[in-house]
């Protein structure tokens, strides 16, 4: 089994990344073949609109994410982690989700499968810290990674949302916390 964990975090081994690091050791020490993509280290441009991947399901803009859809495509699990930002995802998160369109294309336009049909169902889990304690807080974060994985044919599976942690390294207070990560990698590939 193929698992991605994406972290959107534009923070280095900030809060978000401690609990994917966590999820990814669940993972591999259920024996996956795991891969962690750290988007801030990818040259991502945004989205242009141009609507070219309409006609061919293939994104123009030469940039990274040319070598991220074939991961894409190639996974059975991905483990998505984000702070929030103003009750949502950060730009580094949303232009790697924002350019995910031509996979949109191709399943609602073109009608062609980019997911070989003969593979097991895809699954994904959603991880994320946010500063203060609103109750609300993830309420925007939760819709953008479900249509993310909606278009992906990525069945979501779970969530780890923490709220009231805000300063660099304060998830290494709630081991716990962290425990329900390293369980969450684990799961997602059975």
């Amino acid at each position: 089994m193929k698992v991605l964990v994406i972290s959107c975090s534009p923070r280095k081994d900030g809060n978000t990344e401690l609990l994917l690091k966590e999820a990814f050791k669940g993972a591999s020490d259920a024996k996956a073949d795991v891969e962690f993509l750290r988007l801030q280290d990818f040259r991502i441009h945004p989205c242009l609109e141009c609507l070219l991947c309409h006609k061919a399901g293939e994104c123009v803009v030469n940039d990274d994410m040319q070598m991220l859809y074939p991961k894409l495509i190639s996974m059975d699990a991905i483990i998505f982690g984000s702070p929030i930002f103003f009750m949502s995802i950060p730009a580094q998160g949303k232009a790697f989700i924002d350019r995910c369109q031509p996979f949109w294309a191709m399943k609602y336009l073109l009608k062609r499968e980019f997911v070989p049909g003969k593979r097991i169902p895809r699954k994904g889990v959603f991880i994320s810290v946010g500063g203060t304690k609103l109750t609300y807080l993830f309420s925007g974060a939760i819709k953008v990674v479900k249509s993310l994985f909606k278009v992906l044919e990525v069945d979501y599976k779970g969530e780890l949302l923490l709220k009231g942690i805000d300063q660099k390294g304060e998830i290494l207070k709630y081991p716990d916390a962290l425990k329900l990560s390293y369980e969450l990698g684990a799961k997602i590939t059975k």
